[in-house]
């Protein structure tokens, strides 16, 4: 057994390699594999690219898989409290060993022509204990993109692009379609694809590929859809099948639309003869489960944390809490990463809400309070800036009413560090 100091020591490591910044190449991560014993191919696999709701597919692909008996590895990113959050067995994070010992793997074939990325490290970290765990199959996320993600030596059975944003164009192009030529990347010959895409350049993109590498396409609203009923469940009309009354666990109507691509997911394994029953289809819906996600950490006052690190995801978070919790005064703690088009996320989220305190999330790309606040004075009346997030949290949260809402949102890293202080002060389970 590592004690809590050789865990420390070798995560220190990991964040030490964020110095060398973005590498849009593969050579290194397949050499660091090949010298593992290519790991990845001793297990199945369901890559998941896009910009929004992979994570939340991702998980719930991962909880149908556990449930119908299959042993499965989830990879996600970011963490949003620790890092063995990003690896997790049979919906389990990894324990502190086994990241140690992971670690100690991936350093002894890190050695090459440059040092790898966090995120390579990290893939590498986790697709090693998937093999070591003897899993049958893993769900994997992508970082960025998917043409030249450290991800993509993956040979899945099924690929999905969830949807199609401007994010990262630095890196993956200033427009959709060049954005969507990177997500596209992920597609393999003769292997399903599944997207909920819809913007008309992005979708040329996507069938180009598919049709230059023979990947059977099925898109959302053309191939399969839902229709949603009033008690918050839906009939999913699908390759194969229609299912009625299914539900999502997850808050937001937008989820009712990553649960198709899941469900459409689901099918293109059932014609490769994977067994899912409609009952593990259906209880791996419910009981899945995405921290950080509109997830619910008090109900008086009510306290609900959602990442909402882009537009969209904000635009959609904007629209949940005018319809849901149109009745509260709504507090935001909200905080956002100098990446993100902060003017525009914040007039998606903030006209509903009565209070908005700004902050700063502790990494160094984060915006200060100050940078926010000409937008948000805009927009609500009551501001306060409160740079140190746990301290935000607080205020905002000793401030509410019994009836009242605060809502945290705008980067996953400010989220993460706010469910840290509300599990120190008792609302949810600490970690």
């Amino acid at each position: 057994m590592n004690t809590p100091r050789e865990y420390d020591a070798c995560l220190d490591a990991m964040y030490g390699m964020r110095r060398f910044g973005i590498k849009l190449e593969l050579a290194t991560i397949r050499r660091m594999l090949e010298e593992l014993g290519d790991p990845q191919k001793k297990f199945q696999a369901i890559h998941v690219a896009g910009t929004n709701g992979k994570g939340s597919i991702a998980s719930a692909l991962a909880t149908i898989l556990h449930l119908a008996g299959y042993r499965t590895g989830l990879f996600t990113s970011p963490h949003l409290v620790r890092f063995n959050e990003r690896i997790r067995v049979d919906n389990r994070e990894i324990d502190d060993d086994a990241v140690v010992r992971a670690y100690r793997a991936v350093k002894g074939v890190a050695s090459g022509e440059r040092e790898p990325t966090f995120f390579e490290f990290s893939t590498a970290m986790a697709l090693y204990e998937f093999a070591r765990r003897g899993i049958r199959w893993a769900v994997v996320e992508t970082g960025m993109g998917g043409r030249m993600d450290a991800t993509n030596l993956l040979e899945p059975a099924v690929s999905i692009i969830s949807n199609i944003s401007m994010e990262h164009q630095m890196y993956l192009g200033n427009t959709i379609a060049r954005i969507a030529g990177e997500k596209a990347g992920i597609i393999k010959p003769e292997t399903p694809v599944v997207t909920g895409v819809r913007q008309k350049s992005a979708i040329d993109v996507i069938e180009a590929t598919a049709r230059d590498r023979s990947a059977p396409l099925h898109r959302f609203k053309t191939d399969f859809r839902v229709r949603r009923e009033k008690n918050g469940a839906f009939t999913y009309y699908g390759l194969d099948h229609v299912w009625k009354g299914m539900r999502s666990g997850l808050a937001g109507g937008f989820q009712t639309d990553n649960a198709a691509l899941t469900l459409a997911a689901c099918e293109a394994l059932m014609r490769q003869g994977v067994q899912l029953t409609v009952d593990d289809i259906r209880q791996g819906l419910i009981k899945n489960q995405w921290p950080g996600r509109l997830e619910v950490a008090s109900t008086s006052p009510y306290i609900i944390l959602d990442g909402a690190h882009n537009f969209m995801a904000a635009r959609n978070l904007g629209r949940f809490l005018s319809e849901s919790l149109s009745d509260r005064d709504i507090t935001m703690v909200v905080g956002i990463l100098d990446d993100k088009p902060y003017g525009a996320m914040l007039k998606s989220m903030l006209p509903v809400c009565k209070r908005v305190v700004l902050t700063q999330a502790r990494i160094g790309r984060a915006l200060p309070p100050e940078t926010l606040a000409e937008t948000a004075g805009e927009l609500v009346a009551d501001i306060t800036l409160i740079p140190d997030v746990a301290a935000a949290v607080d205020h905002a949260v000793r401030a509410a009413g019994p009836r009242d809402a605060v809502c945290i949102a705008g980067s996953l890293y400010v989220v993460g560090e706010a469910r840290a202080a509300l599990a120190q002060a008792g609302y949810i389970d600490a970690p």
